[in-house]
């Protein structure tokens, strides 16, 4: 090889690749967004705060997960304007960014889950709430009967209510007509990382529903985030799987890729499952002139 042609041999090599055709990108700005009483939201994936190990680690999470809903315990926040031992969580959530949404997880009846709501925008909280009420402490499933009565108060009063429920369509269908803004059913038990064991269910609740289906609770993989919303679920609130990560930005990230793909995917329409073979390249006209 003579001098000239080593050194374009090089200039190939430095020369810089063309950016890659992005998937992902177009999913996000080609996704549709979609609307919880009357606001606008791009995002499918709303995230929870609890269990990460620092405030600053939960910042980095929510930045990357690319999220705008953020929940947040009422009795983790501090609402008093003392500081506590956690610095206050609300500190690492900017207003500005985020949609705040206060939930009552601890109440363990309507009334108590009517007092946090109440004391949140008392304190100037958003008026949106996450419902849950679920006084059981072992498996931490939502009071169905409590639920109805504390969506019933606060609907009337002016709350965003979302409400926590079981994967029960008869349920959602109540709450709705009571006018909730969404309906929230459980995959599997909250923590579990089970996915989505109540698919049936939960399918007969995108059917019918006539405000968005966000599924919480249990989801514990990507890969479940996705599949949630290739049923048709319009969102899913995710938590303990970012949260106890051994590194909590990337599974954000990786959330928020398998979020994009899934709708990308309902939007698209899946392939038809069938009992039956079929052959992607039939060879019979080949073989058989």
């Amino acid at each position: 090889m003579n001098c000239c042609a080593v050194c374009s041999s090089k200039k190939r090599r430095r020369s810089k690749p063309e950016a890659p055709h992005s998937l992902i990108t177009d999913f996000v700005t080609q996704g549709t967004p979609f609307t919880i009483a009357g606001r606008q939201i791009r995002s499918r994936l709303m995230l929870g705060t609890g269990k990460f190990s620092s405030g600053e680690k939960m910042r980095a999470a929510l930045d990357a997960s690319g999220g705008e809903i953020v929940t947040v315990a009422l009795r983790r926040a501090d609402l008093t304007g003392k500081k506590d031992p956690f610095a206050n969580i609300l500190e690492f959530i900017p207003a500005d960014k985020y949609l705040l949404l206060p939930n009552t997880s601890g109440a363990m009846n309507a009334e108590e889950a009517v007092r946090l709501a109440r004391l949140a925008v008392a304190a100037g909280l958003p008026n949106w709430v996450k419902l849950e009420i679920h006084p059981d402490p072992r498996y931490l499933l939502p009071d169905p009967v409590e639920t109805l009565k504390a969506a019933e108060v606060l609907v009337k009063e002016g709350f965003v209510v979302l409400p926590y429920i079981n994967a029960d369509p008869v349920l959602a269908k109540r709450l709705q007509d009571v006018g909730t803004a969404t309906v929230m059913p459980l995959g599997s038990p909250i923590g579990s990382h089970q996915g989505i064991t109540t698919r049936k269910q939960i399918e007969i609740i995108i059917e019918q529903a006539s405000v968005p289906v966000v599924v919480d609770a249990g989801i514990g993989a990507p890969s479940h985030a996705a599949e949630a919303l290739e049923m048709g679920a319009d969102a899913v609130l995710v938590n303990t799987a970012i949260a106890v990560a051994g590194d909590p930005v990337r599974m954000a990230q990786a959330f928020k890729m398998a979020v994009e793909a899934g709708r990308a995917a309902y939007e698209i329409g899946l392939a038809d499952a069938s009992e039956r073979a079929s052959a992607t390249s039939p060879l019979g006209a080949f073989l058989n002139p």
